[in-house]
């Protein structure tokens, strides 16, 4: 080994001769030297002894003078000359160890215990006499002195011993002590009078318990309760000393309990919940919850209940003050104590005080107001007003306190920022439940000069219509419509508000100005609310001049499909003649104006040249499948095929990338006509291809495929349904296409 590091093995293969643990061992404590034993003297004669001894108390006397302050010395030496009988020459040590050290304890014990040791009873006596004189606050020596005094039957000495030590206030275990030893000599007035000198210096709910429970299980019940007593009058009615002795009304009232004095348990518990604080008296509701539970009745139980929520909820709120789902729960369990105090008939005082205990969480929920200026911190808060707005007007019928409760939440939001039209409305609504329309017209007036918002101008505008006033609902629709132009829902409502109240020139006039409008939210549900009404007024051809007009703007599938669909579904009559004849036959079913499917065919076709011209496939494609239903429906089985002549397939097509400039291949759908202007020159030689392709699986197959040769390709349906007097070009159109699809597989 070099540098203190471990040597380095070089042959790591195994012993020729193995050896076991066991044998390791065995060697290891064969080879240890022995350590060395002084040898041992044995003393033959007196001459011998003096000699022996001399010398052990020449190293003593050598040893302490090297170190005087060595208590261990000392006490070697002293219990040396102990072991020799020179008890003379032993307290003489100890005399002189006190003079270096009075105050080790050890030195004090080991004293005693050699006198003790030697049966010199007084001379213990004395030296613990002398150790508690100097050292009072030891209890350990009061302790030895005690049950020396005990063991020698010796109890007056004992209490004696017990009396001088309790003019020293020890703690609480010299007390216990005091009262067992007059206990087990059963001197029960003496260990009472010890108690009340007990709680006369530590006055403690603790101290208190045990004296009550020392005169109960001395079955004094009268004392018990007086001991009590004297405890709660001397903590008196104050928060803090109340809440300091939970300890004792819960001694008391498990004692009573105990005593099956339910009645006086119960008012000792609701005493005591009363005057502490309910964050801090979760242990004594717990066991007046459990006092309740066993032998309380439903209601007494369900205030249990409720006091301990009510523990929770004040704790979470002393974490976070601003927690608003904490402070719902805790409305909704006051209102509901308050309602089972009304359905359960209690008296008026009981109910005042749960009214009380509502508004009391109510307002100071209300007082913790968000902080900054962002909405979505208010969200939740504002809800505390309005429930609490709804208690006083449902519950209380305190309809001054709710207009109160409403304003004070209005001048709160900050509604620069922004507002709530829900508490503008609510209001609004309550002044109208209490008949003040003037006053609910001005609230709502005051918040859209102050606030303007869509929610707000709904809610007055359903109010003027539930109060049948239409001239102000038309009114509050022209600010509206200049708040926010673009709102396509707030110009329908206001055509189907003059729609309902049958001016239908101003339905047309308000229609006509919303599709003028530039900018518009979804315009595509203002065409159609115009064109529903046009078609429910009987008016085809101005709902047709719509139709044109809106193809004219967008020109989406969507609107062809409806303009066709239009076109073949009945129509109801003109008002002026429906009117005409509801008069002369009210009971007939009314009559409705058939649909044109040829109309309805030439605007499908229309639509999808459009859509062709614009390269929109997919949208052809889903423009045929609805013509595809519209033929089968209405038209005949040529018509049918015609359509699905003109239905495309999928098909693999090179075409050049506009990136990478390469040539690719790619999935795409292939249309007839398009494939038959695109390529007229090979379209027929495909065609004949395409043609010889299916004779050959004709042939092959014979007459088991003849069920599955009805089904047509989109192309060869295209060839079927054009019998025209280019029949050769019609061919080569759907053979192709075919051809094209199988060269592809």
């Amino acid at each position: 080994m070099q540098d203190g590091r471990a040597p380095r093995i070089k042959n790591r293969a195994p012993a020729a001769v193995q050896i076991t643990a066991e044998q390791l061992l065995r060697e290891a404590q064969e080879r240890q030297e022995t350590a060395f034993r002084a040898p041992k003297q044995r003393v033959e004669d007196f001459e011998e002894l003096h000699e022996y001894r001399g010398r052990k108390r020449k190293e003593f006397e050598e040893r302490i003078r090297r170190t005087r302050g060595s208590i261990k010395e000392w006490l070697q030496y002293a219990n040396w000359e102990a072991s020799q009988n020179e008890f003379a020459r032993s307290r003489s040590i100890f005399e002189r160890a006190l003079d270096v050290d009075p105050r080790s304890i050890q030195l004090w014990l080991s004293y005693t215990e050699m006198e003790l040791k030697s049966r010199n009873v007084q001379h213990a006596r004395n030296l613990f006499d002398r150790a508690v004189t100097l050292l009072p606050r030891v209890d350990q020596l009061w302790y030895k002195y005690v049950y020396l005094e005990e063991l020698l039957q010796n109890v007056p000495g004992a209490r004696q011993v017990f009396e001088r030590w309790m003019q020293w206030e020890p703690d609480d275990k010299a007390w216990q002590a005091y009262i067992k030893l007059e206990e087990r000599y059963q001197e029960l007035d003496r260990a009472s009078a010890i108690y009340e000198r007990w709680v006369a210096v530590r006055p403690e709910p603790r101290v208190w318990v045990k004296w009550g429970k020392f005169e109960e299980d001395r079955s004094r019940v009268d004392k018990a309760r007086e001991v009590f007593q004297q405890a709660l009058e001397f903590f008196g009615d104050e928060g803090e000393q109340v809440e300091k002795a939970q300890a004792v009304f819960s001694a008391f009232a498990k004692m009573e309990t105990r005593l099956k004095e339910y009645e006086r348990a119960r008012v000792v518990y609701k005493f005591a919940l009363s005057h502490i604080p309910r964050t801090k008296s979760a242990a004594l509701y717990a066991a007046y919850t459990k006092f309740e539970k066993q032998h309380g009745t439903r209601s007494t139980l369900e205030n249990t209940v409720l006091g301990k929520r009510r523990i929770q909820y004040e704790e979470e709120l002393s974490h976070d003050g601003r927690n608003y789902d904490v402070w719902f729960d805790y409305a909704r369990l006051e209102e509901g104590a308050f309602h089972d105090l009304k359905e359960e008939g209690s008296t008026q005082e009981e109910v005042d005080g749960a009214i009380r205990r509502v508004r009391e969480v109510y307002e100071r929920a209300v007082a913790q107001v968000p902080p900054g200026s962002e909405k979505r911190h208010w969200r939740r808060y504002i809800f505390l007003w309005l429930d609490y707005a709804l208690f006083e007007e449902i519950e209380t019928k305190d309809y001054p306190r709710t207009r109160q409760i409403y304003q004070t939440a209005v001048r709160l939001v900050p509604h620069k920022q922004f507002t709530f039209a829900k508490l503008w409305l609510m209001f609004a609504k309550f002044e109208v439940r209490r008949l003040e329309l003037p006053a609910a017209r001005k609230i709502l007036g005051t918040a859209i000069g102050m606030c303007p918002k869509e929610a707000l101008f709904k809610g007055y505008i359903d109010l003027e219509i539930e109060l049948r006033e239409f001239d102000r609902a038309r009114t509050l629709y022209e600010k509206y419509l200049e708040f926010d132009p673009s709102n396509s829902t707030a110009w329908i409502k206001f055509a189907e508000l003059e729609a309902q109240l049958q001016d239908f020139a101003r339905t047309r006039a308000i229609f006509e100005l919303a599709v003028a409008q530039s900018p518009l939210s979804m315009p595509e549900l203002l065409w159609k609310a115009y064109v529903d009404f046009e078609v429910e007024e009987g008016e085809r051809e101005t709902a047709r001049s719509l139709y044109e007009r809106l193809i004219a703007l967008s020109g989406h599938v969507k609107v062809w499909i409806s303009y066709a669909l239009f076109e073949a579904e009945p129509t109801p009559l003109p008002r002026a003649e429906r009117d005409e004849e509801e008069e002369e036959e009210e009971e007939e079913e009314r009559k409705m104006v058939p649909g044109d499917p040829i109309l309805a065919r030439q605007v499908f076709e229309r639509g999808y040249k459009d859509l062709k011209s614009k390269g929109l496939k997919h949208e052809r494609i889903a423009l045929l499948h609805i013509w595809k239903t519209f033929e089968e429906n209405h038209g005949s089985p040529e018509d049918v095929k015609k359509v699905e002549g003109m239905m495309p397939i999928q098909a693999r097509v090179r075409h050049v990338d506009q990136e990478t400039g390469q040539m690719v291949e790619d999935w795409d759908f292939v249309f007839a006509d398009d494939e038959r202007e695109s390529n007229p020159t090979s379209f027929k030689f495909m065609q004949m291809a395409h043609a010889w392709k299916q004779a050959q699986a004709k042939g092959a197959a014979g007459g088991a495929a003849g069920g599955a040769s009805g089904v047509l390709s989109g192309f060869t349906a295209a060839k079927a349904s054009r019998k025209t007097d280019d029949e050769e070009e019609a061919d080569a159109q759907s053979d192709v296409a075919s051809s094209q699809g199988e060269e592809e597989e």
